[in-house]
């Protein structure tokens, strides 16, 4: 069976097209794109279409208490380990049934943005006292059923996390529901692989969560695994100070010298890299994974974008947090916070791309694919028929096309130009609303009124 979309005009790899006939087979892969074809039967889409973007870093369970973490403390010394401390208390309340409710809601949000793939970084493995569930990996799992639920493409990466602080710490109390050791995690890994075999909306990688949590043996064990590794590092000053007085390197620096580190990773935030490390990294082919809008909210800092991309750095953007949910937030924030930084405008546009919403969401969609281990990021043959109509009515949008309307969708307006969302082949939020809000807010809501009473 083929499913076929007609849209007026969709940026295809070389740019964009008029008229352009998208075909999928019945298992979500695009097998023909056809510009300047006639619709025939096709469904017609009569905004500008533009791949789904991957979302490359989610901690689901975090859209619980995005907002519920912003009251001053009384110390008046707020910062993302203060955040962290609520954090913890928060956790200890989820069940695997808040679990999922919440990650289904997430993934809705995320799908009506224009996220259509999401990489699940997964450390909420245990039950609030530290012992594992029957099914070792029965929280992951719970995620994968959310994103089943949602329509939503996924890459599980399973956390391993052992450790408080630079290799070798002893976790705080809060941690309880996040630590393994390499056998647990090996049980973990193995459940999640099973539960994603011969899924095509469904992948698997791993995250060794940071150099706070695992040692250099741990990280050596699990660094040669199949699929995608995803580490957060540098995302703190405090993070480098730390790991400077521990090892005599940053963060960055110990990875690039003692781990294999090449273009199956993806390194989260990566915010604090001197000069030396942002060169070499880049030379890794290494995604940059950026989540600006928690970055921002955290205090966390600002990415040296212009200094990545001039050593031919890749990039994409992730949600983290979910402070912010839409792509537009995460890429305007990207280069809004840049602006600001270098008292300049269009950072992350150059010569070749003039107009940075396109530039952002190009870069965005390579590098979320490449960090997602999927085929994903454009709309072309052999990859996956995800796609996003902007609506051409909303009053952001009126009258704009090509780049200039990438660059409106980007930066103007606070509403959701999104009216149509295809995922897998299949139609997922329809004129701005994902066609099961309803039944997903209903179960989200019972969720929140416990967890927050």
């Amino acid at each position: 069976m083929t499913t076929a979309f007609f849209a007026r005009a969709a940026l295809l790899p070389a740019g964009w097209a008029a008229d352009v006939r998208i075909e999928a087979d019945a298992a979500g892969w695009i097998t023909a794109v056809l510009p300047g074809a006639p619709p025939g039967g096709a469904r017609r889409l009569r905004g500008a279409v533009i791949p789904g973007v991957p979302n490359l870093h989610s901690h689901a369970f975090q859209r619980a208490m995005a907002g519920g973490a912003e009251r001053r403390s009384p110390e008046g010394r707020d910062s993302f380990w203060t955040w962290r401390e609520t954090m913890y208390r928060f956790v200890a309340r989820l069940t695997p049934e808040d679990a999922e409710a919440v990650a289904a809601q997430l993934y809705a949000e995320l799908l009506e943005g224009g996220f259509t793939a999401v990489c699940e970084f997964h450390y909420l493995h245990h039950r609030p006292d530290g012992t594992p569930y029957d099914d070792p990996a029965e929280m992951a799992k719970r995620h994968l059923a959310a994103a089943r639920a949602a329509g939503i493409g996924i890459t599980l990466l399973p956390s391993l996390y052992r450790h408080g602080g630079i290799f070798g710490r002893e976790p705080a109390p809060g941690q309880r529901r996040f630590l393994n050791d390499l056998d647990g995690f090996a049980r973990i890994v193995e459940g999640v692989r099973a539960a994603v075999a011969g899924d095509p909306q469904a992948a698997a990688g791993l995250a060794p969560h940071s150099l706070r949590a695992v040692t250099p043996e741990m990280l050596g064990a699990v660094a040669g695994a199949e699929g995608p590794i995803h580490i957060h590092a540098a995302e703190q000053a405090r993070e480098v100070e730390e790991c400077l007085a521990a090892t005599g390197a940053r963060p960055v620096r110990w990875l690039l010298d003692h781990a294999p580190v090449d273009a199956r990773w993806c390194v989260v935030h990566a915010t604090h890299m001197d000069a030396a490390e942002t060169r070499d990294l880049a030379a890794t082919g290494a995604v940059a994974g950026l989540c600006p809008t928690t970055e921002a909210n955290l205090g966390d800092g600002i990415f040296p974008l212009p200094a990545w991309r001039a050593a031919g750095g890749r990039f994409g953007v992730g949600t983290d947090s979910h402070v912010g949910v839409a792509p537009r937030d995460e890429l305007r924030q990207l280069e809004t916070s840049q602006r600001l930084a270098l008292q300049a405008r269009a950072v992350a546009a150059d010569a070749a791309r003039p107009h940075p919403g396109r530039a952002l969401l190009e870069a965005a969609l390579a590098g979320g694919a490449q960090a997602s281990g999927r085929g994903l990021g454009a709309i072309a043959p052999g990859l996956r028929c995800d796609l996003v109509e902007l609506d051409p009515e909303h009053p952001a949008l009126v009258g704009r096309e090509g780049d200039a309307l990438l660059d409106a969708w980007v930066f103007a307006g606070q509403g959701n130009p999104v009216r149509t969302v295809v995922c897998g082949g299949r139609a997922v939020v329809e004129a701005g609303r994902h066609v099961a809000r309803l039944e997903i807010g209903e179960a989200f809501a019972r969720a929140m009124r416990r967890l927050w009473a």
